[in-house]
């Protein structure tokens, strides 16, 4: 039983301490980003695909903004701005769709958030855990991935790259 249990956990921040390159949220994500991804449901098949454009800024005091702006193959234009703000060792994450907001850690070339988010389902909404997961690649380019569950049942999981604009390696400079 215990190798059972053992085997369900995750990763930890601790597995990457050290791994490069460095993943340092305000220097990743500062000016402008792109991202595009998929959607896929709980039986990992692809029912969305999107992109995106994120303008990140600082302030002083070390409070970050990403605004987000999501373009999904179905036509429907989602936005979702972050504020994060400087804790002891890591940023509280807010936004307003964000129902239970999230602590944002990092080491290595990692990050994880961990947080509930309100999604329109049907004709109302419905409250999803988000488990994400970010790795940066390269100076310039990130993944992310992030499990959804509702009652601890993975119900979804959105896979996507972030990269900043400008970069040659951006595909929408292509």
């Amino acid at each position: 039983m215990v190798l059972a249990l053992w085997g369900c956990a995750g990763p930890s921040l601790e597995d990457y301490q050290g791994a490069e390159p460095a993943l340092i949220p305000h220097e990743f994500f500062n000016g402008e980003l792109s991202a595009r991804g998929v959607v896929k449901n709980f039986s990992g098949a692809v029912i969305r695909t999107f992109d995106a454009d994120i303008v990140a800024t600082w302030e002083a005091d070390g409070t970050g903004t990403l605004d987000e702006v999501f373009r999904f193959n179905d036509g429907e234009i989602q936005t979702r701005v972050w504020t994060l703000t400087p804790a002891s060792n890591s940023y509280h994450a807010e936004a307003g769709d964000v129902v239970e907001p999230g602590t944002m850690r990092w080491q290595g070339n990692a990050i994880h958030m961990n947080y509930l988010l309100r999604v329109d389902y049907g004709d109302g909404t419905m409250d999803v855990r988000m488990d994400d997961w970010m790795y940066l690649i390269t100076p310039d380019t990130l993944i992310n991935q992030t499990r959804m569950t509702k009652w601890g049942v993975e119900v979804g999981e959105v896979v996507l790259v972030i990269q900043k604009k400008g970069a040659g390696s951006d595909p929408q400079s292509q």
